[in-house]
């Protein structure tokens, strides 16, 4: 059935006996209970009993599926896609399912700026949950492999399928993303790793990119992709019930190999033992339920699920990494594990591996330098940000530019510190927007100026700001002592420029040279350590913390590394070392150990960076904090400081370091 498309509902309070009798279309409700069912985070699921008026019939009951309660896994599953992805299944794809394992669907809405959302679903009463530790009986496993073949060879649904062009995007995890999360999986289940799963799970992440790239050819047979086909998300029924099998969560939906599925739900549904000796007839099971149309030969299909049992270990690597540490997931995980990888040594799936490689760096184009056209997201945000410190001198600063489009807003930061003086700060949060060449703030203007992208960057300044001898007075929006500045300050490319792989942002090494006049005093810098950086995208603050770092050692070692802790999620590192003349070595892991004083300053930072061996401690010379407020209200402390650095071998240097900081 075609879902009603009217205003979203945002929580089971906000339910009426009109909504529900409008979104069924059925008889007339005239009272209902509601009772919350399963244990997701992301989103929140509720069983609704219901009434109807003397002579009216309908559903005894339906499912309410709406936005998590908590905003940290609510901005989560919306700056996903998550929600949407869900949302427009049910709305542009399941109808030409039907009939089929999906429930049908009453009302299916979303609200994209706040992320609310609700689907209105057929209830799966008088059902079992699979059971993703205990398996499946081979009964259970070919009624979902069937179930699935039905799905893959539904005519209409190919036609949905073409049709919807947001079912397409780029895989979300790269070689680099998964080499990091692998790091962290060894360490946490060090003990329980069989030498064999080792093998298996090193020789895929060493050639993460190729095989994704193989798969996603075009010869390869595309089509729906569930994304997390497994015991815990089907419903069996009962006899008596609507639908001998529900599938469920569909929000990691999307467009790919065809076989994703099979394979994943092959390899772990069933005891290594029972998946060897009921492979053939399941496999049987899926191609004969695509029916007489399909051109797949079962030799195919048994070619491409091989090609795909490498989907179960990933993902056996990367949901351990992005949930919270239990006792029953770390059992899940393993046994996850455990068959997955036999899958795949059973069908001698390692042979389609292309040989190890490491990826290229990426290498920002000349073009990023300039402004990009925004999306319509709230927080998209493009920034440009500079820094440069002078050991000599005892002196150190940093600017930014951030364009807020769809606040209509830009941020202007202009910061300068060193041991010795006060630090003082030219901000303002609410200049109007403009183009980067000239941004006219409350009492700053603000000029950039790539006059040789990726080479040479010009940035000019001039206005009134504050000084303060406290500089945690910044984190507590106390007043300065009023100041003039201006700069003019060139930085001047002499490092490799690095790009992220995960987000559009790139970092680039630099000499600085220039002025800077604070008040009646002159700043003479002359080819000191710096480093500029650029992104542009959704930019949420108040999400997650960080530790932003970048160094430049006496021996011509440039560093950078970022230690993202985003909640319940396994820390993400990312960086580069780049010594001169040698090539640039992207980090696998990033880890910064920190403690702050009573004023919310830090006051000892520890980097440790891999591979390299390289730990170095910091040691503070200035502090340039600011205090970031979203439009929601949520807050942020920002400090940043510029530090000489002192490294385990022995070598010294420079750099900048930031701390984003959430209060909630």
């Amino acid at each position: 059935m075609q879902p009603t498309q009217t205003a979203v509902l945002d929580r089971p309070d906000d339910l009426t006996c009109e909504w529900l009798t409008a979104a069924i279309g059925a008889g007339e409700v005239s009272g209902f209970r509601f009772e919350r069912i399963g244990t997701g985070q992301m989103s929140e699921c509720y069983r609704v009993s219901l009434e109807y008026a003397e002579g009216a019939t309908g559903p005894a009951s339906v499912v309410l599926k709406v936005a998590a309660t908590d905003p940290s896994s609510r901005q989560t599953g919306l700056a996903l896609g998550l929600y949407e992805r869900e949302v427009r299944f049910y709305a542009d794809i399941a109808p030409a399912l039907a009939p089929g394992p999906v429930a049908p669907c009453y009302h299916a809405a979303i609200d994209t700026e706040t992320g609310a959302f609700d689907l209105l679903l057929g209830d799966a009463v008088s059902a079992v949950v699979g059971d993703e530790i205990r398996g499946a009986t081979a009964e259970q496993a070919a009624l979902a492999l069937a179930e699935l073949g039905r799905i893959h060879g539904s005519s209409a649904g190919a036609r949905a399928l073409d049709q919807a062009e947001w079912l397409n995007r780029e895989a979300p995890v790269n070689q680099a993303l998964i080499t990091g999360l692998y790091a962290a999986f060894v360490e946490r289940y060090a003990d329980l790793i069989t030498p064999e799963q080792r093998q298996v799970c090193q020789r895929l992440v060493e050639s993460f990119d190729a095989y994704l790239a193989d798969e996603g050819a075009p010869q390869r047979p595309q089509g729906l992709v569930h994304g997390d086909y497994r015991l815990d998300n089907l419903l069996f029924g009962d006899s008596g019930a609507d639908r001998a099998l529900t599938v469920v969560d569909w929000q990691t939906v999307t467009k790919g190999p065809t076989f994703t599925d099979v394979a994943y739900f092959i390899g772990c549904a069933l005891p290594v033992e029972q998946r060897r000796a009921h492979y053939d007839e399941l496999l049987t099971a899926y191609h004969q339920a695509l029916g007489p149309d399909s051109t797949l030969t079962l030799g195919q299909v048994r070619e491409g699920v091989r090609r795909q049992s490498f989907f179960g270990v990933m993902m056996a690597i990367i949901s351990s990494m992005l949930v919270e540490r239990t006792e029953r997931g770390d059992t899940m995980f393993m046994t996850m594990l455990d068959r997955h990888c036999s899958h795949v040594l059973d069908t001698n799936a390692l042979d389609v591996l292309a040989p190890p490689a490491l990826p290229e760096p990426l290498v920002p184009a000349a073009e990023d330098d300039f402004a990009h056209t925004p999306t319509d997201e709230e927080l998209w945000n493009e920034s440009w940000y500079f820094d440069f410190a002078d050991v000599d001198a005892g002196f150190g600063g940093w600017i930014r530019l951030g364009l807020i489009p769809n606040q209509d807003t830009a941020w202007v930061n202009v910061l300068f510190c060193g041991p010795g003086m006060p630090t003082v700060a030219l901000n303002d949060f609410h200049a109007p927007l403009a183009e980067p060449s000239a941004v006219k703030g409350e009492g700053v203007e603000l000029n950039l100026h790539p006059d040789e992208p990726l080479e040479v960057y010009r940035l000019t300044a001039t206005g009134t700001g504050e000084a303060f001898d406290d500089p945690s007075a910044l984190l507590r929006g106390e007043p300065g002592q009023a100041t003039s500045v201006t700069l003019d300050l060139t930085w001047t490319t002499v490092g490799t420029p690095y790009q992220y792989r995960i987000t559009p942002r790139y970092e680039i090494p630099c000499t600085v040279s220039g002025t800077v006049i604070i008040g009646d005093q002159t700043h003479t810098v002359t080819a000191v350590a710096g480093q500029r950086d650029h992104s542009w995208g959704v930019r949420d603050w108040w999400a997650m913390n960080w530790v932003w770092s970048a160094i430049h050692l006496d021996d011509g070692t440039h560093l950078h590394g970022v230690d993202i802790r985003i909640p319940g999620m396994p820390p993400i590192g990312i960086g580069y070392s780049q010594r001169a003349g040698e090539p640039l070595v992207e980090l696998e892991t990033v880890t910064a150990q920190y403690a702050l004083g009573d004023n919310d300053l830090p006051v000892s930072t520890t980097l440790t960076l891999q591979p390299g061996d390289i730990e170095a401690s910091i040691d503070i010379q200035g502090h340039a904090p600011v205090l970031l407020v979203a439009a929601d209200g949520r807050v942020s402390q920002f400090p940043r400081a510029w530090a000489t650095v002192r490294t385990a071998d022995g070598r010294t240097g420079v750099g900048w370091l930031e701390w984003n900081r959430n209060l909630g």
